[in-house]
């Protein structure tokens, strides 16, 4: 099931915040690979090392930044998304 990041339409604390930070820590603690769809249809591929509430860090290829505005939906490798 992708996953829908919005960095701005909730408040740090509420249920789906917690949520989000959850699905986020427990991908990064099992080096899960995982597809991040950017909102252009960008595609990039790779483990997630590390998030704060604007960004994600993405180790594939090569070590990405991405900004969860600029984020579409991501979901696990070999998952349909």
């Amino acid at each position: 099931m992708p996953l829908k990041l919005t960095a701005d339409t909730y408040q740090a604390g509420t249920p789906k915040h917690q949520a989000e930070l959850f699905y986020l820590q427990k991908q990064i603690q099992t080096r899960t690979p995982m597809v991040i769809v950017l909102e252009d249809g960008e595609k990039i591929e790779g483990c997630i090392e590390w998030y704060d509430a604007d960004s994600i860090k993405v180790r594939g290829k090569t070590k990405v930044l991405v900004y969860k505005q600029a984020i579409k939906y991501m979901y696990k490798v070999g998952d349909q998304g």
